[in-house]
């Protein structure tokens, strides 16, 4: 009997079974329950063991369950007392039957025993848990703001894993201190609390090195370290710290600064920061350090080792501690003969120095000789910090060397449409072209990087063929040649070229910038191969010399043909045992026999599959051997082999399936066969059964895939896996093993720059391992920090035993609520994450230093558990806790869905849509807080009513406005508001009402609006009539016509927009057609989770504008105007083009554009532009528009202004967060605009009604920046000050023809 690898419920991870029991009893009871397992009876009692430990399992990895049942102690008490009883069910029964077989009955009996002491732990934890948050609170409070404590479920779980997913325990406690200053006092209160502390940062690591081993972790989050020095040159000092260098540029940086903002800030001052991970844009400068990261750019300038001056940390006694590279010899270390650093300690509390000592060791042992990269060596000579992985301490800030680029660069691509085995050896052509001795060396040209993707890679990225050839390349190469000379980098370029068509390629070279970034792109998109798994792989990153970079591709081509052939054997296996069951047939009425009807079908199809896995089982097992000795018995197999392309000496059978003259098709040698067989509509249902076989099977299937920073060797090696097939992964941990084992015979070592945390620790030997373990003993013998990472043999297990990953697909199988409701839907937009956080620069509501840590990447992680939070409590009696729809509301609240996050995702994920679809199910499941402000709000915009208008406008605008601003300047004159400007407070839930309220007037809202709207300005509030408004001057056959829909934000909130914009269309003699009265367009109800309003909404406007294309057939509408952002997205799905035939969505100021209306000599004020989340602009970028329009220079000013429709009156205190980073923006950008002049105006401009009303909120702010949309700004320059009155008067008098729909 073959037993279930996972019969205990509420298991959504990788583990089986086997492993939990470990986890939870331990091995011995795995043993005996295994045992048991063969020769259980009616399987009653293993059932309700399986259910204490199901319980046990998934509180112990949510800690949402874990917070609910830590707050009520009626449903903890209720947990634990079902776990009591189903065990005590369980030793009845034992006592019962302990006669029949009193070994059994022990064996039962050892079980009930263990696993009530699980019981007790799992009671206990709560306890302790609740007195040690208690005491931690009480004494990190003395050191950092309270809200910089985190024990939320959110916080928790976005520390509990890295870009692995792979989990051990949850961090006790997470933290997020202010300032560098505040991290000595934590760490020592940390020691004293009895908490390992483990250093985080952008949290992209691939390696685990900080994922919590232990459940007593503190994870110390180093993202609000973010300041960045400016770029100056520094004479560092020389040999052994007498003297100084001549002066280099440097520049320094705290931990949490994102690296690719320092590259920035380097190419600003024409330097370049030589780091340079694909993780660049999420992987922050303290990890960096303590991985000793790389990237292209290693190729000229090292690693992060190679580029550091100075780095200052926190050691695991407390106290602070600075190492200075003294004698830099501004390149690469492990060409300098003696490397030297100075080791200075200071006292945590006083930095009274305390200790200082000179380390000095040979550059050649940083990293293996003849390799560019190699971070195996954890000890690396006893320099603290570095290469180290958080274990020896907390990296708090660091100085870099800049180097110059030479100023030419050319981007070159290289497609290879040949042998895999004959293209690789192109990288070791094109190295040695660059390298004393090559041609392009001599020129003083230089390979500033190298790229690679193989086959697997092209696909995965989507990558576009540049070449005119059908199909993607099987190999493509990115580098980047550097020089001071344009004609001699054209040469070399051209060289590097020529010498690769003789291998199959073309090549292509990009000499814009533009061009340059475009070819780059593919490169940074390269995570995306685990898309089709679930978004979880195996990642590895051996580094191979470059002259066995060919034999290592043969020795993974190997792999890969052997995985392919035992899966499609595993393929034969599986239909040998489906055409031996039951064939399910379509008979109809026939009243024949199945067996008549089958025939001798059923014997020809095993015959078949039986011949077929035959002869590749033949492939499989003969793969070494000499083709001379293979080729014979092709026949005897049916082998069909066509010409061989392979040119490898002494040629065996693998280089036949290398080179594909022999194949092993499912298609061709099965399916094709199998279809004849089983043909007509008789068998058409076996067919189908024959192609789910196949798809289940194939969904099993393991391979792996190459990307390299090919000019050093440091090869990314891949295996996407899906985490809920555990055969799957048990095969992939295999593939490892040979992959290890295969770079070591080469002479290569396993990690490059990715490390080698949890997942490569069984790969390094004791010896290899001895110099760290001694220097771990020396300066952290208890393991403060990182307690467990890269040791071996003591209580916490260093590598992957106990860690595990969790599954979507595995919470799919179970629970109804996911078919009921949308759960199923948000869960499969979510679970291609890559925990790669490439969402977290363009988030809104990612800003650490205004306590607003919600990226994409963090939310998704928190409403993966929600959701198994809810499966599993669905299943239970105590049902689904209310406290969890709150927590869900929160995550759901925390997007202010701008879509910003799905471009630079490698897999697509949009967040904005996925909170939309959370705000919907919390609206269908009643879960939904009422909010007031917003209900008043919707209301606005939803209201049809001129009557009902005016009022809410005059009750919203006239009195709520102005008791606002009022509220405002009260607070402020007493001091209520600053401080929370300043420094926002956290927003883990909804915050009390007085502080709510203090969030609402912290900012002041717009004042001096117009008192009327557009349309009762100009007498056009009936909607059973069509306005058209033109200059009676211009005759008709000379106007153009045109659909304005102004939306509500231009209409009804800030009129002047809707009317500046009839205005301009006046202005240039366009004839305007208005919708009939006062409409929305529908994305305000969508957005807020009201998709059936918004959706009816979005009919009935349809259906009225083919009324009013129809009542006016005699104008030729092509182009359909919008002034809103929100309502152009809106209005995209409104198929425009099928009720005015071929009409186009265009903005009023792109229209404005084309028609060549500019301004002109403008002076006085400087401009900023704000782009809207929801630009409206979706031909040119806004930026553009803005500047040819206003016709003087308008700088961009980035960042969402935190109005985002309702956001700032449903959730103000979200919305102050937001603005702290925009309030930064407006700043930077109006110092820069006025220079030296501070008295010189500034005015922002946009393009948004909802960013105009948010802008104007920061009126007072930056010496007075006042906001206005670039149709307004224009119709005040083109048409005069008094633009507004004398619009109204010329359309009031004759403009307006109003025609009856």
């Amino acid at each position: 009997m073959t037993q279930r690898l996972r019969e205990i419920p509420y298991n959504y991870t990788s583990f089986s079974d086997r492993e939990i029991v470990i986890r939870l009893l331990g091995h011995d009871a795995w043993q005996t329950l295994d045992a048991l397992r063969s020769e259980r009876v009616t399987g009653r009692s293993a059932r309700m063991l399986y259910e204490v430990l199901g319980d046990v399992w998934v509180v112990q990895r949510n800690p949402y369950l874990q917070d609910d049942l830590l707050a009520n102690q009626d449903r903890r008490a209720a947990l634990i007392d079902a776990l009591r009883h189903r065990l005590h069910e369980v030793e009845k029964r034992r006592e019962e039957a302990s006669g029949e077989d009193p070994e059994r009955s022990a064996k039962v009996a050892s079980l009930v025993v263990a696993a009530h002491a699980a019981v007790d732990r799992f009671k206990s934890f709560f306890e302790e848990t609740y007195d040690l948050r208690k005491r931690v609170r009480h004494e990190l409070a003395r050191h950092t703001r309270k809200d910089n404590i985190c024990f939320d479920g959110h916080a928790r779980v976005s520390h509990v894993t890295d870009a692995t997913d792979w989990r051990v325990e949850y961090p006790f406690v997470v933290l997020y201190p202010d300032t560098e200053d505040e991290m000595a006092p934590l760490v020592k209160s940390c020691i004293e609390l009895g908490l390992t502390i483990i250093p985080r940062g952008g949290g992209t690591g691939y390696t685990g090195g900080a994922v919590p081993l232990d459940p007593r972790s503190v994870v110390i989050n180093t993202e609000k370290l973010i300041d960045l020095g400016p770029v100056e040159d520094i004479a560092l000092p020389g040999v052994g710290g007498a003297g100084s260098l001549a002066p280099y540029a440097t520049i320094r940086t705290g931990a949490g600064v994102v690296t690719e903002r320092v590259a920035e800030a380097a190419s600003a001052a024409g330097r370049v920061f030589a780091v340079d991970p694909t993780s660049a844009s999420a992987s922050c400068i303290g990890g960096n350090i303590a991985m000793n990261a790389g990237g292209k750019k290693a190729v000229l300038w090292g690693t992060a080792l190679d580029n550091l001056a100075w780095w200052k940390m926190v050691t695991p006694d407390g106290h602070w501690l600075e190492v200075e590279r003294l004698n830099h010899n501004f390149g690469k270390i492990h060409e300098q003969e003696t490397v030297e650093f100075r080791l200075r300690r200071f006292d945590a509390r006083t930095y009274k120095q305390i200790g200082e000592e000179i380390l000095r060791m040979p550059g050649a042992a940083c990293r293996k000789e003849g390799l560019g990269k190699d971070v195996t060596d954890k000890f690396l000579g006893g320099v603290p910090g570095v290469q180290k992985e958080g274990t020896d301490g907390l990296i708090v800030a660091s100085r870099w060397v800049l180097h110059k680029m030479p100023p030419v660069t050319r981007t070159v691509c290289l497609e290879f449409f040949g042998q895999v085995r004959e293209a690789v050896p192109a990288i070791v052509e094109i190295t040695d072209y660059f390298k004393p001795g090559g041609a392009g060396h001599a020129a003083g040209i230089q390979l500033a990087g190298l790229e690679h993707l193989d086959e697997r890679y092209v696909r995965a990225v989507g990558y576009t063929t540049k070449a005119k050839r059908h199909g993607r390349p099987k190999m493509v190469l990115i580098g980047d040649v550097v020089g001071h000379d344009e004609a001699a980098v054209m040469t070399a370029v051209s060289d590097v070229i020529r010498m690769t068509n003789t291998r199959g390629a073309e090549g292509f070279i990009a000499v814009s910038p533009e061009q340059r970034k475009k070819f780059w792109l593919d490169r940074s998109r390269t995570a995306a191969i685990s898309r089709h798994t679930n978004a979880f792989k195996v990642n590895e990153d051996v580094v191979i010399p470059l002259p066995r970079m060919g034999d290592y591709c043969d020795g993974i081509e190997r792999i890969n043909i052997e995985l392919s052939t035992q899966n499609k054997l595993a393929l034969c296996d599986a239909l040998t045992e489906f055409l031996q069951g039951e064939l399910p047939l379509d008979a109809g009425d026939a009243n024949i026999g199945r067996d008549e009807l089958i025939g001798e079908r059923r014997k020809d199809a095993l015959d078949h599959v039986a011949a077929v896995r035959r002869r590749w089982q033949w492939l499989l097992d003969n793969m070494d051997l000499p083709l001379a000795e293979a080729e014979p018995q092709f026949a005897d197999y049916g082998i069909q082999a066509a010409e061989l392309s392979n040119r490898a000496a002494n040629p065996k059978l693998f280089h036949r399936l290398q080179d594909y003259s022999v194949r092993t098709s499912w298609k061709t040698e099965l399916r094709a066969r199998l279809d004849k067989i089983f043909d007509g509509v008789l068998f058409g249902l076996v067919r189908e059964e024959i192609k789910k076989v196949h798809k289940q099977v194939l969904r099993g299937r393991v391979f792996v895939a190459l990307h390299m920073h090919a000019g050093d060797g440091n090869v990314h090696t891949n295996i996407p896996v899906n985490s809920d097939n555990y055969e799957m992964l048990q095969t992939a941990n295999k593939a490892v093993d040979r992959i290890m084992e295969l770079a070591r015979s080469l002479d290569g070592v396993i990690s490059g720059e990715h490390g080698i945390g949890i997942t490569k620790i069984d790969y390094l030997t004791d010896a290899e391992m001895a110099g760290f373990w001694q220097y771990k003993a020396k300066v952290d013998p208890e393991g403060r920090f990182n307690r467990g990472k890269l040791m071996r043999g003591g209580p916490l297990k260093g590598n992957l035993d106990n860690a595990y990953t969790p599954s979507f697909n595995l919470m799919g199988h179970e629970s109804l609520i996911m078919e009921q409701t949308a759960i199923d839907e948000i869960a499969h937009d979510i679970k291609n994450c890559l925990r790669c956080g490439k969402c977290k620069p363009v988030c809104s509501t990612h800003v650490p230093r205004a306590n607003l840590l919600y990226s994409p990447r963090n939310k998704i992680l928190s409403t993966s558990l929600l959701i198994e939070a809810f499966l599993y409590e669905e299943q239970t009696r105590r049902g689904v806790s209310l406290a969890h729809w709150a927590e869900f509301e929160d995550v759901a609240d925390h997007c202010t869905v701008c879509h910003k996050c799905e471009k630079p995702c490698p897999v697509d994920i949009d967040f904005g849509d996925v909170s939309i679809k959370m705000r919907n199910l919390l609206r269908e499941q009643g879960k939904k807080s009422f909010n007031p402000g917003k209900a008043a709000a919707m209301a606005f915009l939803t209201a049809k009513d001129p009557a009902t208008i005016k009022l809410i406008r005059s009750t919203m605008i006239g009195w709520g406005y102005k008791a606002q601003r009022l509220g405002h300047r009260i607070g402020k004159s007493l001091g209520l508001i600053q401080g929370q400007v300043q420094h926002p407070p956290a927003t883990l839930g909804k915050p009390p009402i007085k502080a709510q309220v203090i969030h609402f007037i912290n900012k002041p809202m717009p004042g001096g609006l117009p008192k009327r709207t557009s349309r009762a300005l100009l007498d056009i509030e009936d909607d059973t009539i069509v306005p058209v408004i033109r200059n009676p001057k211009v005759k008709r056959d000379e106007s153009e016509a045109v659909f304005y829909f102004p939306g509500c934000g231009s209409e009804r909130l800030f009129s002047q927009v809707g009317l500046a914009t009839q205005a301009m269309l006046y202005q240039v003699g366009t004839t305007t057609v208005l919708p009939p009265g006062y409409l929305c367009c529908g994305y305000p109800q969508t957005s807020a989770g009201e998709e059936d309003k918004g959706q009816q909404i979005t009919t009935d406007n349809r259906v009225l504008f083919h009324r009013v294309a129809n009542t006016l057939n005699y104008l030729d509408i092509k182009t359909v105007i919008v002034s809103c952002g929100t309502c152009m997205d809106q209005l995209m799905k409104y198929q425009f083009e099928k009720i005015f035939p071929g009409c186009r969505l265009l903005d009023i100021h792109e229209y404005l554009m084309e028609k060549g209306l500019k301004l002109d000599g403008i002076t006085g004020a400087r401009y900023m532009y704000h782009e809207p989340c929801h630009t409206p602009m979706k031909v040119h970028s806004g930026i553009k528009v803005a500047n040819e329009l206003m016709g003087t220079r308008v700088d961009l000013s980035d960042r969402c202004c935190g109005e985002s429709g309702t956001l700032a009156v449903s959730r103000p205190d979200i919305s102050t967060q937001v603005r702290f980073r925009k309030q930064e923006e407006i700043e930077k950008g109006a110092e820069k605009l006025r220079g030296a002049d501070a008295a010189t105006p500034v005015k922002i401009l946009t393009s948004c009604p909802s960013c105009l009303q948010g802008l104007s909120r920061y009126s007072g702010d930056a010496g007075g920046v006042d906001a206005d949309y670039i149709v307004v700004e224009m119709a005040k320059h083109i048409l005069g000050d008094n633009w507004m009155s004398d619009y109204v008067a010329k359309a009031n008098s004759g403009g307006i023809e109003r025609v009856l729909l």
